[in-house]
C-alpha cells in the first residue's frame, strides 16, 4: 500500500483508453501535467460566465494541489536541476490558475486560509491525485466533540429572561402560524430544480434597472414630532401597513434603512422585535429607536447580557454575541426581526448564518406571518450564491427548493426552467417577495444636497472606563475651583442656583491652563484618547462602507488615528490612499489621483487639516468623520472636499461619536454653531443666541453645569 502522496506504481492516466500509445515522456508523467490540463480546462470554461459551482471547485482543487506539490518538491531528497524543473512546471500552473482569477476575481475567495474545502471539493481531490499517481490521505475518523467541562459551556440565559418567561410562561397560541407552514407542493413544478435557475435568473434576466418590488404610493405616516420620513422611506412603511411582512431592503446607505424598519415595525405591530447587528451600528440602533419609536424601549446585549432587560420592546445583539445567547433568543416571542448588514451571512457555513437561521425559523414557529427584514447596501459580494442565506432567512426559500408563496407565483407563471420566458418571470416572482433596492441618484429629489448622520458607538469598556474616570476627575476639578470662587464673593453678587457667570470664568481658566500645558490630563488629551479609542469602530464601519457605495473618504484629526485605520484597511485587503501634511506636493498628488483615478483604491484616509482645503474628491459621495473638530467650519471644510461642482450624487457625512462621553457634547455644540452661523450669514440672527463660538469653552462650562447639578450644588 503506498504511503499518502506517495507515487503509486502503474497509475492510469486520465485520459488512458483501451487503446495502445505510446509510451509518455517523463515530463507527462505525475501529477503536474494532470494539474495543468485542468487548469487550462477551468480557464476556458471561466471566459464563457457565469461560472458554475462545479469549475469553482475544479479551481479550488487545482490550487490545493499545486500548493501542495510544490512543498512535497521542496522538502523531497531530489537533485537540486530535478527540483528546480518541478518548480518552474508548477509556476506554469500557477500562472494559469492567477490568469483564471483576474477573469473572475471571486476565485480568489476559495484561496484564502478560512475557505471552506466542501465534501465534494475533498471526493473530486483524491480523484485527481489518484490520476497523477499519488495516493490520496486516508480520510480521517469522525471526532465527537469533547463535552464541555461543568461551568463552561458557552450559552447563556440572562436573569431578566427567566424572569420574563416566568411572568408569561404560556405564549398566546398563533393560529397562523400552522397555516404559514402548510407549504405550497409543487405540482407542474415536481422534478425540477428550481433553486440555481431562480439564483441564475438574476444575470440571465436583468434589464439594467435596480431590482424594485412595486411599492404603495407615498401616503402620509405618523412619525414622532420633529422628524419627517422621506417618500421613498414611507413607501416601505406604507407597504408594511399593507400586508407585506419579508423585506431585502438594499438601499445604498444614507437613505435611511434603520427608520424605515423601526416604522414598518410599528405598522406592523412587530413587537417585540429582534435587531442583529455589527458591533459598531448596535449603539446607533438603539439611538434610532428613542428618536423614531420613543414610546418603545430598546435594550443592548452586551457580554452574558447581565444587564440586558428582556420586557424590552426591541433587543439589539451583535453577531459575535449570537453562539451565546441564540438559545433563549429563540425562544423569547419575538414577532419581528431585522438582520443589518445581511451580507454578513452570506457564507451559509460560518456559525453567524447557521444562529441566525436558526433563531428565525423559531420566530416563523411561533409566529404566523412575522415581520423580517434584511437590510443591506449589497446583498451580492462575489456571487450570485450569496443570495441564498438572506433569501432562506426570510423564508422564501428552503436548502432545497422555493416555499410558500415564491413556489405557488412560480406555478403561477405557466412556465418551467425549460421555456425561455421562466428567468424574467421567476426574477419578477422574486423581487415581488420584497426586494426594495434605491439608489442615492434615483430619489435624488427626496434627500439634501449634503447631511450629517451621526453613528453613536460603544467604546470598548477598558477604554471607555478609563475616559469615564478622567472626565468625573476634570469636573471634580472644575466644580472645586467653582466652589471656591463662589465662597470669594461677597454675599450680595451671589445669585440663586447654578451662577453661569462664574462657571463661564472657571471654564475659560481651564481652558487657559489646558492651553499651555504640556503634561497632564486636560479637554485636550481627554478628546484625543476619545479619538484613539474611536479609530478602529470607524475604520471598521468606513470598511463597511467602502464595501457598500465605493469609495468612502475617512477623516482624522491626529496621525495615531489615521495609523491605526490604514492599518485595519491593509489587514483587511482594502486598498487605500494616504492624504497627509507632511507628503510632498508630489506626493500628495500621486496618492490624490490613485484615490480618484484607481477603481481598486476604495478610501482616502485624510489628515483633517491638511485635506480640508484644497482637494477635490468629488468621486466619493460618503465620508467618515473619525474625530470630531472643535468648529464646525473645519467639518464644513472636509465635507466640501466631496460635496463641490462635478458632484452628482448627495452627499453624506457620517459622524462617528463616542456615546456617553463627552464627544456627546462637542457635537451638539458645534450642530448649535452651526446653525448660529447660518442663520448670521442669512441676516437672521436672533438676539437671544449665545455669543460665544468657542465650542471648547461651551464644552467645558456644560460639563461644569452637569456635575453642579448632578452634586445638588447648584
Amino acid at each position: 500500500m503506498a504511503r499518502p502522496g506517495q507515487r503509486r506504481p502503474g497509475a492510469a492516466r486520465p485520459d488512458a483508453g483501451a487503446t495502445r500509445r505510446r509510451a509518455p515522456r517523463p515530463d507527462e508523467e505525475g501529477i503536474i501535467p494532470v494539474l495543468a490540463q485542468l487548469a487550462r480546462e477551468v480557464d476556458s470554461t471561466v471566459q464563457r460566465p457565469p461560472t458554475r459551482p462545479a469549475v469553482r471547485t475544479k479551481f479550488q482543487v487545482v490550487a490545493l494541489l499545486v500548493r501542495e506539490e510544490r512543498a512535497r518538491v521542496m522538502a523531497g531528497g531530489t537533485s537540486e536541476a530535478h527540483r528546480s524543473k518541478e518548480l518552474k512546471r508548477l509556476d506554469g500552473v500557477a500562472t494559469m490558475l492567477a490568469r483564471t482569477a483576474a477573469r473572475d476575481t471571486s476565485l480568489l475567495r476559495l484561496l484564502a486560509e478560512d475557505a471552506q474545502v466542501s465534501d465534494a471539493a475533498r471526493a473530486y481531490k483524491a480523484t485527481v491525485m489518484r490520476a497523477g499517481g499519488l495516493e490520496p490521505p486516508p480520510e480521517p475518523e469522525p471526532v465527537a466533540p469533547p463535552a464541555p467541562a461543568p461551568g463552561t459551556e458557552t450559552k447563556v440565559v440572562p436573569r431578566s429572561v427567566i424572569a420574563r418567561q416566568l411572568a408569561n410562561p404560556f405564549l398566546a397560541p398563533d393560529f397562523e402560524a400552522a397555516a404559514e407552514r402548510v407549504a405550497t407542493r409543487p405540482r407542474r413544478l415536481a422534478g425540477w430544480e428550481l433553486l440555481e435557475p431562480l439564483f441564475r435568473s438574476f444575470e440571465y434576466a436583468a434589464d439594467g434597472s435596480p431590482a424594485c418590488m412595486r411599492l404603495p404610493e407615498t401616503r402620509p405616516v405618523h412619525a414622532p414630532q420633529g422628524r419627517e420620513l422621506m417618500p421613498h422611506q414611507a413607501q416601505v412603511v406604507a407597504a408594511t401597513a399593507a400586508g407585506h411582512r419579508t423585506f431585502l431592503l438594499a438601499d445604498e446607505p444614507g437613505l435611511g434603512k434603520t427608520a424605515q424598519a423601526l416604522l414598518a415595525a410599528q405598522a406592523a405591530n412587530a413587537f417585540p422585535l429582534l435587531v442583529v447587528a455589527p458591533n459598531v451600528v448596535k449603539t446607533n440602533w438603539a439611538h434610532e429607536v428613542s428618536m423614531w419609536t420613543p414610546l418603545r424601549r430598546a435594550t443592548v446585549v452586551h457580554g452574558d447580557g447581565e444587564q440586558v432587560d428582556a420586557f424590552a420592546d426591541v433587543v439589539i445583539v451583535n453577531y459575535e454575541l449570537l453562539d451565546r445567547h441564540v438559545g433563549w433568543l429563540g425562544d423569547l416571542g419575538f414577532r419581528g426581526m431585522v438582520v443589518d448588514e445581511a451580507h454578513f451571512i452570506k457564507n451559509k457555513g460560518s456559525h453567524r448564518s447557521q444562529h441566525v437561521l436558526a433563531i428565525s425559523d423559531r420566530i416563523r414557529e411561533r409566529a404566523g406571518r412575522p415581520l423580517m427584514m434584511a437590510l443591506t447596501g449589497t446583498p451580492l459580494i462575489n456571487d450570485i450564491e450569496d443570495f441564498r442565506a438572506i433569501w432562506q432567512f426570510l423564508g422564501w426559500i428552503d436548502d432545497t427548493m422555493p416555499l410558500g408563496s415564491l413556489m405557488a407565483a412560480l406555478e403561477d407563471t405557466g412556465l418551467t426552467p425549460a421555456d425561455l420566458g421562466f428567468y424574467a418571470a421567476a426574477r419578477n416572482a422574486v423581487i415581488d417577495m420584497g426586494i426594495v433596492r434605491r439608489r442615492k441618484v434615483d430619489v435624488v429629489a427626496d434627500i439634501p444636497a449634503r447631511r450629517v448622520a451621526d453613528l453613536p458607538v460603544e467604546l470598548d469598556e477598558a477604554a471607555s472606563r478609563s475616559i469615564r474616570a478622567s472626565e468625573q476627575a476634570l469636573a471634580q476639578r472644575l466644580v472645586q475651583r467653582y466652589q471656591a470662587a463662589v465662597q470669594a464673593r461677597p454675599e450680595s453678587a451671589r445669585v440663586e442656583g447654578i451662577d453661569h457667570e462664574v462657571v463661564h470664568r472657571v471654564a475659560s481658566a481651564e481652558l487657559k491652563e489646558s492651553s499651555a500645558q504640556t503634561g497632564g490630563e486636560n479637554v485636550f488629551t481627554m478628546v484625543r484618547r476619545i479619538g484613539q479609542a474611536k479609530a478602529g469602530l470607524a475604520a471598521d464601519y468606513a470598511a463597511q462602507l467602502a464595501r457598500n457605495v465605493g469609495k468612502v473618504v475617512f477623516f482624522a484629526k491626529h496621525v495615531d488615528v489615521m495609523d491605526a485605520a490604514e492599518q485595519m484597511f491593509a489587514q483587511r485587503g482594502i486598498r487605500y490612499a494616504s492624504i497627509r501634511g507632511d507628503q510632498t506636493p508630489k506626493v500628495r498628488e500621486k496618492n490624490v489621483t490613485a484615490f480618484v483615478d484607481d477603481p481598486e483604491v476604495s478610501i482616502a484616509v485624510c489628515s483633517l487639516m491638511a485635506a480640508g482645503v484644497g482637494l477635490n474628491l468629488q468621486v466619493a459621495s460618503n465620508l467618515v468623520l473619525a474625530e470630531l473638530s472643535w468648529t464646525d467650519a473645519e467639518q464644513t471644510q472636509a465635507i466640501d472636499r466631496i460635496h463641490r461642482i462635478g458632484q452628482s450624487e448627495p452627499v453624506t457625512a457620517w459622524r462617528v461619536i463616542a456615546a456617553h462621553t463627552i464627544d456627546s457634547a462637542i457635537a451638539e455644540l458645534i450642530d448649535s454653531k452651526s446653525g448660529l452661523a447660518a442663520r448670521a450669514l442669512d441676516g437672521a440672527l436672533d438676539e437671544d443666541l449665545p455669543s460665544t463660538t468657542d465650542v471648547r469653552l461651551e464644552a467645558l462650562a456644560r460639563l461644569l453645569t452637569d456635575a453642579l447639578a448632578a452634586e445638588g450644588l447648584g
